[in-house]
């Protein structure tokens, strides 16, 4: 990464990009701007569940294996772009160095696709506990989880390289200004000197395939899961809607956006803006609510832990 920065200084004379940012109007980022704090704050919210699955010693179950490594991406993921945007918002001037578009570019893509490998492992985990539940601690022991873990660190390092690889080296002349408020893939080709249809066109078959693919994926696992349980007891089909339930309304709400994003690089909407908003910012901070308040295994585990505690240093006092 540092190589290549180097190499691209060599033949730019752009050292800087400037953000059109969310909007021009001061009344409307100032809107923003508290909306915006309001859900990366809110944000912290994985960190209680990373809290709660550590302090009761519960990494040892894959389902909160998995759960705490999400919430971890969820924070790295917003955090890539969110910061910046917020700080942004009261600033005059909006700009970021080359490095730091690069990097962001980086930090959003790669956190971004190695959550939607962790999806994946995790409706697998939920596929093989509901449908395979008399072999799924030989299926899925932790040796096999961190192994599968891995591998969606690596699946998404592979992926953002793929589109960052041509990107960072491409030439930009003098037009610095991304009308975005984040340095994402769109935006940087449209100003670089020199004819990026290539580049486009396997940047959106890339970010597409993962994408779109990973949906089709996930809608079949679910599907699969939800009805294998007709099959099962009244306890049996409670427990599948209440694992799954959670992970579904994750999926349905994550690649929504991001499949309109994706699926089409070659013009920025208005809504393009919004859009990411949703899933960098407003869609990590709802992964904890929709996990808390809908699974059941999940509220359990932090109400037992959290009221014991309290009560732990109530009694101490």
């Amino acid at each position: 990464m540092a190589y290549l920065i180097h190499y691209m200084e060599k033949i730019n004379n752009v050292t800087e990009f400037i953000f059109w940012g969310l909007s021009q109007n001061p009344e409307v980022e100032g809107v923003c701007f508290v909306v915006l704090l309001f859900f990366y704050t809110a944000i912290l919210g994985n960190l209680l569940i990373m809290l709660t699955i550590f302090m009761g010693n519960l990494l040892k179950s894959p389902m909160y294996f998995f759960l705490n490594s999400l919430s971890f991406v969820d924070i790295c993921f917003s955090s890539a772009t969110a910061p910046k945007t917020i700080v942004d918002l009261l600033a005059k001037n909006k700009t970021i160095s080359y490095e730091g578009c690069i990097l962001q570019l980086f930090g959003v893509h790669f956190f971004g696709s190695t959550e939607i490998f962790i999806l994946i492992v995790m409706a697998y985990d939920r596929y093989v506990a509901i449908c395979k539940p008399l072999h799924y601690m030989t299926i899925m022991d932790l040796e096999k989880c961190h192994k599968m873990l891995l591998g969606t660190w690596v699946g998404g390092f592979i992926h953002t390289v793929i589109p960052l690889s041509p990107v960072v080296q491409l030439p930009f002349c003098g037009y610095n200004e991304i009308n975005h408020y984040f340095c994402d893939v769109c935006p940087v080709l449209k100003l670089a000197c020199t004819d990026t249809y290539v580049i486009g066109g396997v940047v959106t078959a890339n970010s597409g395939t993962v994408t779109l693919g990973s949906f089709v994926i996930l809608l079949i696992s679910y599907t699969a899961i939800l009805v294998s349980p007709r099959k099962q007891s009244a306890e049996g089909r409670r427990k599948a809607l209440s694992t799954s339930g959670a992970h579904i309304a994750v999926v349905i709400i994550f690649f929504g956006p991001c499949t309109f994003t994706y699926m089409h690089l070659d013009v920025t909407f208005m809504e393009d803006k919004m859009v990411a908003v949703y899933y960098t910012i407003i869609n990590p901070m709802l992964n904890p609510m929709i996990y808390t308040l809908r699974n059941a295994e999940v509220k359990n585990a932090m109400k037992k832990i959290w009221v014991k505690k309290a009560f732990w240093n109530s009694n101490s006092k």
